[in-house]
């Protein structure tokens, strides 16, 4: 199987879009914007020419990259012939849920249809199908041409085959796939966001500044990056998506958000995609600069 859907071109997406096409399947990004495309192929090629200064690839292997790679703004067209499909959109369970239906529609009833959702039920997506022992997640982290793992859950009707063939495809794309059940948050972000959500309410309640946390938690636990800058990274508004599938799945109120994380999403503050989070952000670096003039 060779034909790869990538359905979004943000920041998961055209990752995804990299990393398949970087090791030689054939790409089709799909995204209704034609603007999000061009700036997704110009982030992959800036990120292909960083790993030509690192001397990562060579020249050869990013003009091969980006020939694999074809965009598309009408998903009927850039899924049609698609092996595996892998959905990146926003975190919103109606988005998603109204995409699975039109890509059982639209592509082969042997495609295998997976989700790099971080929390939404498998289960949940999979019941919008027509086939959902071949509807998976797979959880991609970011940055994704960075980042070894991906998150493989199996929804309750998912089959072996899929399972099997994804985990492949998984290693073939030079990630390590490890394998979880379908429940809110799964692994990675039933554990993590908790922790950022509890951060934010330390902030929040003066126990201590932002660089302090982060300081604490990159020196005494040895985090590679703060949990507040690592909010920031992911998008405050992420964070909350996740943080209510995780009170609502697990009916519990110790996943409630914290009431900071509410404010400053529903005042538009997002973290580095709005320019300012817990710090500010320049445009297009991912470096934090300074704590935001919020919290000083």
């Amino acid at each position: 199987m060779q034909n790869i859907s990538v359905i979004g071109s943000g920041t998961m997406g055209n990752g995804i879009a990299h990393v398949f096409a970087q090791n030689g399947f054939k790409v089709s990004l799909v995204d209704i914007s034609e603007a999000a495309l061009e700036k997704a192929v110009k982030t992959i090629t800036k990120n292909l020419d960083r790993l030509i200064a690192k001397e990562k690839i060579t020249e050869e292997v990013k003009q091969s990259t980006l020939a694999n790679l074809t965009t598309y703004s009408k998903m009927e067209e850039g899924v049609k012939e698609a092996d595996l499909v892998v959905e990146a959109a926003t975190e919103n369970v109606d988005l998603k849920l109204k995409i699975f239906e039109d890509l059982d529609r639209l592509t082969k009833p042997e495609a295998i249809l997976a989700s790099n959702t971080s929390s939404i039920s498998i289960t949940k997506i999979a019941a919008c199908t027509q086939r959902p022992e071949k509807v998976i997640g797979m959880h991609f982290m970011n940055p994704v041409p960075m980042m070894k793992l991906v998150e493989v859950i199996n929804g309750y009707l998912t089959d072996e085959s899929t399972t099997n063939f994804v985990v492949d495809m998984s290693k073939k794309i030079g990630k390590v796939p490890v394998p979880a059940n379908d429940y809110a948050g799964f692994v990675a972000n039933r554990i993590l966001m908790p922790m950022i959500n509890e951060a934010i309410i330390s902030l929040q309640n003066g126990v201590a500044g932002v660089e302090e946390i982060d300081t604490i938690m990159k020196l005494g636990m040895a985090h590679p990056m703060g949990p507040l800058q690592l909010a920031d990274f992911i998008g405050l508004d992420v964070c909350l998506s996740i943080m209510r599938v995780l009170q609502e799945g697990l009916g519990d109120d110790k996943y409630a958000p914290s009431p900071l994380l509410v404010n400053m999403v529903q005042a538009g503050i997002k973290g580095v995609k709005s320019g300012e989070g817990f710090y500010d952000w320049v445009e297009g670096n991912n470096k934090a600069l300074v704590v935001s003039k919020r919290f000083k």
